[in-house]
């Protein structure tokens, strides 16, 4: 099952990961959650698919109390991201989920209406939790047109969303990148595929090697730390994106 584990405290200001679910039917992708706390306030990152939240609510249920949580970010608009907003609305009606202005329209399909959203214009905001101040940092067209990571300048941590995120086979399961080189293994195809603008992904690389980042944390896999951080970064710059066009003009669509 799901377990909340904090990857970051500070006082009352803390960075709770939900990760590694076994018990995920095999034909989920794995995600991950982040809750973020400052003082009675939390913010929880992609809530995730409705298929999960019952793991995902038992698993924040065991370590803090569910009620507190004021507000969603939702960085894009997949299932995978948002589709249990009608749960979580359900358990707390006055829930509020940031998200961009570009899908106001289309994830009320899932639940909410007007006054559940608060929308996020392509420039970015800031966003208050507590005493601190996130920032929701633009990264469209990776691989969402509308889509946003979320940066914390306090514990320095950038929640990525898709960027950096890496399917992990059975047996690789560690919370944290251990062995770049082979993680970046799983990561290549994931975004070779799903990011489709090199424009996009060296705007974003710009704005993120000028962060002081300690911890990037992907929706999908390991978190990145230390060295490893500035490192997916030069990466993630040199790297060919968007093979499904390419495959198209060859032949192989």
């Amino acid at each position: 099952m799901k377990k909340l584990t904090y990857i970051f405290e500070e006082g009352s200001h803390k960075w709770g990961m939900v990760a590694r679910d076994p018990e995920r039917p095999n034909y989920l992708i794995d995600t991950n959650e982040y809750l973020v706390r400052d003082g009675d306030e939390a913010l929880l990152t992609d809530p995730g698919g409705m298929e999960i939240f019952a793991a995902v609510f038992s698993a924040i249920a065991e370590a803090y109390d569910p009620s507190r949580i004021k507000a969603l970010f939702a960085s894009h608009q997949d299932p995978d991201i948002i589709s249990s907003l009608a749960l979580w609305l359900e358990f707390n009606p006055e829930l509020q989920c940031h998200l961009s202005w570009l899908w106001s329209e289309f994830v009320p399909h899932f639940g909410g209406n007007r006054e559940t959203f608060i929308t996020i214009p392509d420039e970015g905001t800031s966003i208050a939790l507590g005493k601190r101040h996130l920032q929701a940092v633009p990264a469209h067209y990776l691989h969402s047109s509308g889509n946003f990571h979320l940066y914390d300048p306090t514990a320095r941590i950038l929640f990525s969303g898709d960027v950096g995120a890496a399917l992990l086979p059975p047996g690789e399961d560690g919370m944290f990148v251990a062995d770049f080189d082979r993680h970046i293994g799983h990561a290549r195809g994931f975004h070779q595929r799903w990011m489709g603008s090199k424009e996009a992904v060296l705007d974003w690389c710009e704005r993120a090697a000028a962060m002081p980042i300690d911890m990037l944390c992907p929706q999908h896999g390991a978190v990145y730390q230390g060295a490893d951080v500035s490192r997916f970064i030069n990466w993630f710059a040199e790297l060919k994106v968007g093979t499904g066009v390419a495959r198209k003009q060859a032949g192989h669509g």
